[in-house]
């Protein structure tokens, strides 16, 4: 992949975006130009030419430690589909942003793979930088239509055609507060159950220092664009980007609750329990503080568990975690975004040199003895099958489908819930954070995203995103002093007219049909 300067400004990145969806949009997407196209000719005319040989294909993957090229699950595949793969992968921060660079510079990826947003999603469809899948399946795809249910495709489609195949989400809460039960014990507090006992906690963790670390002690660390905080955001009533006020879908700036939560997490950084680096932190700076013994909590995913855990105890053989349930707020409020829709989506650039055969590699992936031997590989060496569960044998299991989630492209629905219990059994300190979260949580606190299912909102996948970034951006600020409440209002006003009051009028359209 050709590098791009870091630093270009986002009006540049959007200049060049523009210009780059403008081409794709006169373009043709590939399928009749495709090397599998141009072979048909000739094999008409000789029936006994050779079958073509398959195009390496060039695929953009989500983030993952482990290299994609040599990990087992990269040579099965191979062997089953009889297609190499050439695989880049997506930065860990500001995803977004380098997608939007990626797309911009045309490189010609067969197939892209990001977590799911829906808005970012329907700009590059809307704007003709994506290619229409619906002939391609129809033609190519009996196994994508059999994985795939009509649910998730009609709730992708955009004026009728379908530019990406999902993953949908196979876990509701997905990230809390994780605490060194082990500072807990040496500083004689329980695990808190409030927001003002988190307060206590953490002031007793800077003050007396239960991890030695001087003055490197961290009460709480999070990354820099950690804009709202799990568990805490939620015990101010806005676990979801949009939360009911009144009957009315409301986004967190413009909830009344938002002062108190900016206010709640200000004092923390003002009083030094929260990172004083917060802002500089990049997602694995935060991990490493944690994982290091520096830091006494850290707002994580259960997913992140196992690799914190097995550098923590190289520090701290001692170390003991757990996560923190649902806070309850000065109003007695509480509760986690409870996750619905989509995890990824995998979608095929009109820059793709091989949409065709993109679309048949997937489809590969989708024959059901192939989906199952890559997402939990052969029983009796990688599973076995007891009590009507999957249970993975380890360290085979680890060793060789830790990662297979990320070499799908859309998944079995029917079937995938059962065999996803084999990957999160795999590590047992893992499935007791999701256990915690997901199953011994009370059902209340589980909040539904109700957008999570919303069909294609032109105008919130329009501007989503950039609002997103602007409270992102302005939330982080208050947090650290750098802008004042004083001036809500003016940033409020200023959230509305940038796309905010069509698009809320859009959601509550939809959203009163849901009643």
């Amino acid at each position: 992949m050709r590098k791009i300067p870091k630093l270009l400004t986002l009006a540049a990145m959007s200049v060049m975006l523009v210009g780059f969806l403008a081409a794709c949009g006169s373009t043709d997407n590939g399928n009749n130009n495709s090397p599998a196209s141009e072979g048909n000719t000739a094999t008409e005319a000789n029936s006994a030419a050779p079958a073509a040989e398959k195009p390496t294909l060039k695929r953009l993957n989500v983030f993952q430690a482990d290299d994609y090229a040599t990990y087992p699950v990269a040579k099965f595949l191979e062997d089953k589909t009889g297609y190499k793969v050439q695989y880049d992968v997506l930065p860990q921060d500001k995803t977004a942003e380098k997608l939007n660079l990626i797309f911009a510079s045309g490189e010609p990826y067969d197939m892209i793979t990001f977590y799911n947003d829906l808005a970012l999603y329907s700009d590059y469809a809307q704007k003709g930088a994506l290619t229409d899948l619906t002939p391609l399946i129809d033609q190519y795809g009996p196994n994508i239509k059999n994985a795939v249910s009509q649910q998730s495709m009609d709730a992708l489609k955009i004026d009728g055609k379908l530019f990406a195949i999902p993953a949908p989400v196979t876990h509701e809460v997905g990230s809390s507060i994780l605490i060194r039960t082990d500072w807990l014990e040496k500083v004689g507090m329980s695990m808190p159950t409030t927001t003002d006992e988190l307060v206590n906690v953490l002031k007793a963790f800077k003050e007396k220092d239960p991890g030695g670390n001087g003055d490197q002690n961290v009460p709480l660390t999070i990354k820099g664009d950690q804009a709202m905080l799990e568990n805490i955001v939620g015990a101010f009533g806005m676990p979801n980007s949009w939360n009911d006020v009144n009957g009315q879908l409301t986004p967190r700036v413009l909830d009344p609750n938002y002062p108190d939560y900016v206010k709640y997490v200000a004092e923390l950084y003002k009083q030094g329990l929260l990172d004083k680096e917060f802002i500089i932190n990049k997602d694995a700076t935060a991990k490493e503080k944690f994982a290091s013994g520096k830091a006494g909590a850290i707002i994580v995913h259960w997913a992140d568990i196992p690799g914190l855990n097995d550098a923590l105890i190289k520090v701290a053989p001692d170390a003991k975690f757990a996560y923190a349930g649902a806070l309850k707020g000065p109003k007695g409020q509480a509760g986690f975004g409870a996750m619905s829709g989509f995890d990824r989506l995998t979608f095929i650039p009109k820059s793709a040199a091989n949409p065709v055969e993109a679309i048949k590699y997937i489809n590969d992936l989708l024959e059901p003895a192939t989906f199952k031997e890559l997402a939990i590989g052969e029983e009796g060496k990688h599973y076995k099958f007891e009590n009507d569960a999957y249970i993975p044998i380890l360290p085979i299991f680890s060793d060789e489908r830790n990662q297979a989630n990320n070499y799908m492209a859309g998944v079995d629905e029917a079937i995938y819930p059962q065999y996803w219990q084999a990957r999160v059994r795999k590590n047992p300190i893992m499935f007791e954070g999701f256990d915690f979260l997901n199953n011994k949580q009370p059902a209340e606190v589980k909040v539904r995203n109700t957008l999570g299912w919303a069909p294609y909102l032109p105008e919130h996948a329009k501007n989503n995103m950039r609002l997103e970034m602007m409270v992102g951006e302005y939330t982080v600020k208050l947090f650290a002093g750098a802008e004042s409440l004083d001036d809500l209002a003016k940033f409020q006003e200023k959230y509305k007219t940038s796309g905010e009051e069509v698009s809320a009028k859009e959601i509550n359209d939809w959203y009163a049909t849901t009643k």
